[in-house]
């Protein structure tokens, strides 16, 4: 946690960048819903959305007040939610999720993966030990609910049938950034950025990922490429990191179905 003091300078920093980081790709209007991480409201996502609306996209907050955990009827409201954008916007709906968010933005896009664009996360533990964070016992006091469901984990760890991105930090001070990797998927990838957990909803660096995954179309979908000047500030998950976390849960997982 002591990394997390960072967080009010990534803020800053991305003030500066709105004066001097200017060649962000720009968007086309899409709808983008922003889901908020645990125990936070759309107040501490209006910095991302702010950006998202200057890029040239439509942003929305999620409007379910205070992120707890899985309350019931909260995965059908946002899935309604996306339902009734794609229907106004007559397009498909990329959706972006911070911490505990990308695990609705991710469940959101199992349900109903023809009206998404793209899904987006952010130091979002999806796969991995539940108490592998160092919020699990905030989780547990706010949902009411116990994080050891070893089987619902493995749901939560299957990729979107979607183009699914996960940005994550090895300097993360909340969540342990191997659960935030992705399995080696056709339409699934990790990219590492240099940030506090609390901090990635406003650094340039995530939101500089963000604008060019979203500029990304379903149909022509390419992952991140990490070159030029842009070796100096991003890395591109390791495929071998990544297979080895999902063997090893995998193996943990059974141990405990089949005692």
């Amino acid at each position: 946690m002591m990394m997390e003091w960072r967080a009010p300078w990534e803020y800053a920093a991305m003030l500066a960048s709105n004066y001097f980081w200017t060649n962000y790709p720009k968007g086309d209007g899409h709808p983008v819903i922003v889901f908020p991480g645990l125990a936070t409201n759309d107040l501490l996502t209006l910095p991302l959305r702010n950006f998202l609306k200057k890029s040239g996209y439509t942003p929305y907050p999620w409007d379910f007040g205070f992120n707890i955990g899985p309350k019931q009827g909260i995965l059908k409201g946002c899935e309604k939610l996306v339902e009734d954008l794609a229907d106004r916007y007559g397009s498909e709906v990329s959706l972006i999720g911070w911490s505990l968010g990308g695990i609705y933005a991710r469940e959101v896009a199992k349900k109903i993966p023809a009206l998404i664009r793209n899904v987006i996360t952010l130091g979002t533990p999806f796969s991995g030990p539940a108490r592998a964070t160092n919020a699990w016992r905030i989780y547990e006091l706010l949902s009411g609910q116990k994080v050891e469901d070893h089987h619902l984990h493995w749901q939560i760890a299957k990729t979107p049938p979607v183009p699914t991105t996960s940005i994550y930090s090895k300097t993360d001070g909340v969540v342990a950034w191997q659960c935030s990797l992705n399995p080696r998927r056709k339409l699934a990838e990790n990219i590492q950025v240099h940030s506090s957990h609390l901090g990635m909803i406003s650094n340039p660096l995530v939101q500089y990922i963000i604008a060019d995954r979203l500029a990304q179309t379903k149909k022509h979908w390419q992952p991140f490429q990490v070159h030029g000047y842009r070796k100096w500030f991003f890395k591109n998950g390791s495929e071998s990191e990544s297979e080895k976390v999902f063997s090893k849960f995998a193996l943990n997982t059974e141990k405990l179905s089949n005692p």
